[in-house]
């Protein structure tokens, strides 16, 4: 049972921008433990119902009065200091805590804490040992970066002191927490806005390496030169995966795709055969998140048979490659959260492994600094389409200080031969998919932000 002695002096806490995916875990887990549970959030959504479902008390816009009730206010990233509920909580004297100090006390609650973190891969690679461990009976405490259908939710609330969560390095938060196990899957130049540059990414992740204690665990993909570096930075045990790098512990071989573009492949251990494993989600990226998985599981000495079971029910995360359904009967539509270009390459091939006529993607970049950062990368990327529509670029937490828009990348695709459209309005985008679409074809909605509601507007 984790000891939650360090929070009982909150009896009452209030949550701004309790509807996001790690503050609406933070929020139900919270509730879980009996402590008293308010927020606000700027829209309602699907993770603000199951909330209010779960009897929180949440406003849409701003509650001061239950600002006034609170011993602390948890509060987002995205919060400005000038938010009425902010400004409120100073003038009544009462604490504030950003979110990633607030999951990093409650990390310490735990005896042992496992992280998973790295530029892509957090949340698919979280469910699959998520399950691994659920299924191993070891009755975790769960938080993970999207709806994962076997949890019902991005939550499980366990009584053991394992606490496996998603670990971001954006703004560096994972250095808030208190890990005992690590897994690194690989790091690559994203948050630009913050970070700068790569340099400074590594930077981040050696000090975040630096907080394993001796008797620790630090799993590393021996395929990215970035993360094997940071084995010289710990005293902790490291264990390493890879597929092109068979120096390593834990290594998959003999991959084939079926026509759903899932994988089966051979693992390795030391050299030594440990068994077939398949698996329910497309693209090789996910046999490499699938050995990080199973390395970590070895490590907690789970059973063979539950790994693979584990591993081949595990259909994907919620916006992580997901089917969405038939359009008028002859085209499916997916829906992916890729955001980043490395992210959309992998996702590309995962698209080369199954069978189809031709692929459509409409992409929304996310974010002016990564936009304006990555251009290139961008259009390289999104080449490996048949056909390519970008929406508007999502803001999320900018204002365009960048001089960049979403016609600069469409026009980079022309450059590189690619008949890309611009179609920012989402009502056309859908009409002109619906009109152009083939029999067989796939149609990918792609991006971190409101992309996703186009798949339904092409399904109705």
């Amino acid at each position: 049972m984790p000891n939650i002695d360090n929070l009982k002096k909150y009896k009452h806490i209030h949550m701004i921008g309790i509807g996001g995916v790690s503050m609406s875990g933070i929020a139900e887990i919270l509730h879980n433990w009996g402590f008293s549970i308010t927020g606000s959030d700027l829209s309602n959504s699907e993770s603000v119902q199951i909330l209010k479902n779960r009897g929180i008390n949440v406003t849409i816009g701003h509650n001061t009065e239950d600002v006034k009730k609170a011993d602390v206010v948890v509060y987002s990233a995205a919060i400005k200091p000038e938010d009425p509920e902010m400004v409120e909580a100073k003038k009544q004297n009462i604490p504030t805590i950003e979110r990633a100090d607030f999951l990093g006390e409650i990390t310490r609650c735990f005896k042992d804490t496992i992280c998973i973190s790295g530029t892509h891969g957090k949340t698919t690679t979280t469910s699959m040992i998520s399950l691994c461990f659920t299924k191993a009976l070891t009755d975790p405490t769960i938080q993970v970066g999207a709806y994962l259908k076997q949890l019902d939710g991005n939550y499980r609330v366990g009584n053991s002191e394992h606490f496996i969560i998603e670990a971001c390095e954006y703004v560096e938060s994972f250095l808030k927490f208190s890990p005992k196990a690590e897994i690194i899957l690989n790091i690559d130049n994203d948050h630009l806005d913050y970070f700068k540059n790569l340099e400074n990414i590594k930077k981040a992740f050696v000090k975040y390496v630096k907080l394993l204690p001796t008797d620790g665990i630090l799993i590393l993909n021996g395929d990215d030169t970035n993360c094997v570096e940071l084995a010289n930075e710990t005293k902790a045990t490291i264990m390493t995966y890879g597929i092109s790098n068979k120096n390593v512990d834990v290594y998959g071989t003999n991959i084939a795709f079926n026509e759903d573009g899932f994988a089966k492949f051979d693992v390795y251990y030391h050299h030594k055969f440990l068994d077939t494993f398949q698996l329910s989600v497309p693209g090789k990226h996910n046999v490499a998140n699938a050995l990080a998985c199973i390395a970590i599981c070895m490590k907690y000495h789970i059973a063979l048979d539950i790994i693979k079971s584990a591993l081949f029910e595990f259909t994907g995360a919620h916006r992580r490659f997901e089917y969405k359904g038939k359009m008028n009967g002859i085209a499916s539509v997916y829906d992916d959260y890729g955001h980043h270009p490395t992210e959309i390459l992998a996702t590309a091939k995962s698209l080369m492994n199954k069978k189809y006529h031709q692929s459509w993607v409409i992409f929304q970049p996310h974010t002016y600094s990564r936009t304006k950062h990555l251009l290139d990368d961008f259009a390289h990327a999104l080449m490996n389409f048949d056909h390519v529509i970008v929406l508007d670029i999502y803001a999320a937490r900018e204002t365009n200080t960048y001089h960049i828009s979403s016609k600069d990348l469409v026009d980079k695709l022309h450059s590189l031969g690619k008949n890309a459209l611009y179609l920012p309005n989402f009502d056309e985008c859908a009409n002109y998919v619906k009109t152009h679409i083939e029999k067989n074809d796939i149609v990918l909605t792609l991006g971190a932000g409101t992309v996703t509601n186009i798949g339904p507007m092409l399904l109705h």
